[in-house]
C-alpha cells in the first residue's frame, strides 16, 4: 500500500513549481508555499483522500490545515532520503534572513534611483544633497491586486510626416489602437507594466536588453544606485521571472552589469533560466585604460559585463556573429600585398575531391603582378595609405600557412611550387558550400583575402572577424556619446553601436525587442533604425533628455550613432501611453513637498480616499496627530509612504469602468484594443 510519503511526493510533482529542471522535488519551495497558505497547494492536498485526511482536521465542519504536521512530513528524512538532494535544494542565493530567493514570493516594488522616486536633480552636484527614497519589500501575504493588469491612459501616436519638399517631421495624434504602430513606450513602474503587458506579449519577444541600476553606491551617475544587496537581487528576480515568460522559446536575454553584481545576477539567472541556457558573459571595454575617471584602487576598471541567456538554448538561433573592428596599422602590416594581375595560367594537373567527387583543377601562373603597399612614414602618409587600401580593396591579401591537419589544402600544395598557383574547386562546407571558387597560392602559402574578413563602411575599411566574448574599446565607436540621439546623459549611457551589435546577434528585421530599464532610450532608438519592433518601459521622466524626445529625433532622421551605417533617413512611428495613476499621485505629491503643512493636507486627502494600508487605522493617526507633527519632514514623508496601499498605486484594468477613476471613453477604447477585452 502506498504510504503518505510516496503519495505526497507524487502529488507535489504534479505542480511544476516544486520540481527542479533535474526532476528533483524542491523541499524549500514546498515549505515556503505551505507557510504562505498557498491556495493552489491547499487545493492540491485536498484533492487526494490520503493527504486530505492526513493534513486537515475538521472543526465545526470547517477543514483546518495542519501546517506544522505538513512541515514535519516534508522535512522528514523518509520523504527525501537522498541527502545530496536535500543538501542541493538548500543551495542558492538567499536574502538577509537566509530565505532562498528562488522560492521566495517577496516583491521589491521600486529601486533607487532608476525605477523609483527621485528627490533632487540629475547632476552629480545635485546628488550631494541628502536624498530621500521610498522602497518597500512586500511579503506574499501583503500582495493581493498589485500585479493585476493596469489601465493605460493618455495614449498618443508619434508618426512621421513628410512634406512636399521631402522634409520629415513628426505628428502627434490620439492613439486609438496599438495597431497604428508596431512600437510601444509605456510610462510607469516597470514591474507593474511587465505584469500588465504579459497578457498581450507572452512568448512574443525575441530579445530583451536591460541596463539596470548597478548597485554600486556611487554618486558618479545621474542617479545614485546604492541599495541593499539582497533587496537588489529580489528586485531583479521579480522582473526577470516575468521577462522569461515574455520571451519566445528562441529568445535571448542581455543584461548589462558591472563587477558589483555580475556574479550574483549570473547565479540568479541560472536559477530562473537554468544553467543549461547560459550563453556567454561578454566583457565590454567601455573605455581605454588611459581614460579619465577609471576607478579601482587595485586595478583600473575599464569594462562592464553583458550576461547572455537563452530561454531555450536548444532552439535559439543567432543571426550575425561577425564583429566590426578598426582596420589600423597592425592589420595593415598583415594585409599589405596586392595581386594587381594573375597573368596567364595553364593547367598542370587535376584530381577528384573526396568530399564533392568533383575535379580540382590546378593551374600555374606566369607574368603575374604582385605589389606591396608601403607603410613607411605611416603617420604623415596615413590618408594616402588608406586611399590605396580603399582603391585596391578587392585585391589585397596576406599569405598564410596551411594547417597540417587540413588534408585537402595540403594535397593542393603538393602540386604547387614557388611562384603563383591557383586551384579551382567546389567548396564542400561553410558559408560558401556548393560554390565554385578559385583559391590562390604563392610560394606554397594560401591567399587570405582582406575582402573576406572586412567591409567598407562610411568610406572606411572595418574588419569583420567572428565575435569573441571580449569587445574591446576600439571596436565599439563612441564618438560624441554624451550627445548621441540628441539627448544628454553623460554617464551610464550605452553607445548605439553596442546595441546594434547585440541586436544583430539576436534578431532579424521585424523581431520584437523589450527594454524595461529604458533610460534615455538607446535601445529603442537603435531598434527603430534597424527596423525592429520594440517595447520600452520607464518610470522617470527625463524631460528634454527622455526617450520620447530621442525617438522624435529618430523619426525626423537624426544622423548620430548608427544612422549612417544603416542608411537611416527617418520615418516610422510609435505609441506612447501611461499607467493610470491612483496612489501613485500621492507618491509624487509626497516626493515634491517641502513643508509640514503640505504633508498634513496630503494626509487629509489620503484619508478620504480609503486607499490606505490595511495595517493602518486612520482614527489612531488622527488621535496622535501631535506625535506625527513632531516628526522630521523626511520621517513624515516616509511614514505617509508606508501608509499608502501599494496594491493601489495604479488603476487596475478590472476597475476601468468605475466612475470614481474617471477613465475617458478614448482611454477605454485604447485599452480594449490593447488587451483585446476590458
Amino acid at each position: 500500500m502506498e504510504n503518505i510519503y510516496d503519495t505526497l511526493a507524487k502529488l507535489l510533482r504534479s505542480d511544476e513549481r516544486f520540481v527542479s529542471t533535474e526532476g528533483d522535488l524542491l523541499r524549500n519551495a514546498v515549505c515556503e508555499t505551505a507557510n504562505n497558505m498557498d491556495e493552489n497547494l491547499l487545493h492540491l492536498l485536498l484533492s487526494n483522500n490520503i493527504t486530505r485526511e492526513h493534513f486537515f482536521r475538521k472543526v465545526d465542519d470547517i477543514l483546518i490545515f495542519d501546517k506544522i504536521l505538513f512541515g514535519w512530513v516534508i522535512n522528514n528524512k523518509e520523504f527525501l532520503p537522498d541527502s545530496y538532494t536535500r543538501f542541493k535544494n538548500k543551495i542558492g542565493l538567499a536574502d538577509d534572513n537566509g530565505n532562498l530567493l528562488a522560492t521566495s514570493g517577496n516583491v521589491e516594488l521600486v529601486f533607487p534611483y532608476k525605477d523609483c522616486i527621485l528627490e533632487g536633480g540629475q547632476t552629480k552636484e545635485d546628488q550631494k544633497r541628502s536624498e530621500v527614497f521610498y522602497n518597500e519589500m512586500f511579503a506574499p501575504r501583503e500582495i493581493d491586486r498589485l500585479l493585476y493588469p493596469k489601465t493605460l491612459v493618455n495614449a498618443k501616436c508619434y508618426a512621421a510626416n513628410v512634406d512636399d519638399q521631402g522634409s520629415i517631421s513628426f505628428t502627434i495624434t490620439k492613439a486609438k489602437e496599438l495597431q497604428q504602430s508596431n512600437n510601444l513606450i509605456v510610462r510607469g513602474n516597470n514591474l507593474l507594466v511587465l505584469s500588465s503587458i504579459e497578457k498581450v506579449f507572452a512568448n512574443k519577444v525575441q530579445c530583451i536588453y536591460i541596463d539596470p541600476p548597478y548597485n554600486t553606491g556611487s554618486d558618479s551617475f545621474g542617479y545614485n544606485d546604492a541599495f541593499n544587496h539582497s533587496s537588489w537581487l529580489t528586485f531583479m528576480k521579480n522582473r526577470l521571472v516575468i521577462a522569461k515568460r515574455l520571451l519566445k522559446s528562441s529568445g535571448i536575454l542581455f543584461i548589462s552589469v558591472d563587477d558589483h553584481e555580475s556574479a550574483y545576477i549570473k547565479v540568479l539567472c541560472d536559477e530562473i533560466f537554468g544553467r543549461e541556457n547560459f550563453l556567454s558573459t561578454i566583457a565590454y571595454e567601455r573605455s581605454g585604460v588611459s581614460g579619465l575617471g577609471q576607478g579601482g584602487s587595485f586595478l583600473v576598471n575599464t569594462h562592464e559585463s553583458i550576461i547572455c541567456f537563452a530561454k531555450d538554448k536548444n532552439v535559439t538561433n543567432t543571426e550575425d556573429l561577425s564583429g566590426e573592428y578598426p582596420f589600423g596599422y597592425e592589420e595593415m602590416k598583415r594585409y599589405n600585398k596586392v595581386l594587381l594581375s594573375a597573368g596567364e595560367s595553364e593547367e598542370i594537373d587535376r584530381f577528384e575531391a573526396s568530399a564533392t567527387h568533383e575535379d580540382v583543377i590546378i593551374r600555374k601562373h606566369a607574368n603575374y603582378s604582385i605589389q606591396t603597399i608601403s607603410l613607411k612614414q605611416f603617420d604623415s602618409r596615413r590618408a594616402e595609405i588608406e586611399e590605396q587600401y580603399l582603391q585596391n580593396f578587392d585585391k589585397i591579401y596576406r599569405n598564410t600557412s596551411v594547417q597540417a591537419e587540413n588534408e585537402f589544402q595540403n594535397k593542393i600544395l603538393d602540386y604547387c611550387g614557388d611562384g603563383l598557383y591557383s586551384a579551382e574547386y567546389t567548396v564542400s562546407r561553410g558559408r560558401n558550400k556548393g560554390k565554385k571558387i578559385i583559391a590562390y597560392y604563392y610560394n606554397k602559402q594560401v591567399f587570405a583575402w582582406l575582402k573576406d574578413s572586412a567591409d567598407i563602411v562610411d568610406s572606411q575599411i572595418v574588419k569583420t572577424n567572428k565575435l569573441s566574448d571580449f569587445w574591446n574599446h576600439g571596436s565599439i565607436p563612441k564618438a560624441d556619446l554624451a550627445n548621441e540621439g540628441g539627448v544628454k546623459l553623460r554617464r551610464g549611457k550605452k553607445p548605439e553601436n553596442l546595441l546594434k551589435r547585440l541586436f544583430s546577434i539576436a534578431t532579424k528585421e521585424g523581431d520584437l525587442i523589450l527594454d524595461f530599464f529604458l533610460g534615455s532610450g538607446t535601445s529603442v532608438a537603435v531598434a527603430h533604425k534597424m527596423n525592429r519592433r520594440y517595447i520600452g518601459i520607464e518610470q522617470l521622466d527625463y524631460g528634454d533628455n527622455d526617450a520620447i524626445t530621442r525617438l522624435q529625433h529618430v523619426i525626423c532622421g537624426e544622423q548620430s550613432g548608427i544612422s549612417k551605417k544603416v542608411n537611416w533617413k527617418g520615418g516610422g512611428s510609435f505609441v506612447y501611453c501611461e499607467l493610470a495613476q491612483l496612489n501613485q499621485k500621492y507618491v509624487d505629491l509626497i516626493r515634491n513637498v517641502n513643508s509640514d503643512d503640505q504633508l498634513l493636507t496630503i494626509w487629509n486627502k489620503m484619508e478620504k480616499t480609503g486607499f490606505i494600508s490595511y495595517k493602518v487605522k486612520p482614527s489612531e493617526i488622527d488621535a496622535h496627530i501631535d506625535d506625527f507633527k513632531a516628526l522630521s519632514l523626511d520621517n513624515k514623508k516616509k511614514f505617509l509612504m508606508e501608509v499608502l496601499d501599494k496594491n493601489m498605486l495604479y488603476v487596475n484594468l478590472c476597475d476601468i469602468d468605475d466612475e470614481e477613476f474617471c477613465i475617458s471613453d478614448e482611454d477605454k477604447a485604447f485599452n480594449k484594443s490593447f488587451y483585446g477585452e476590458v
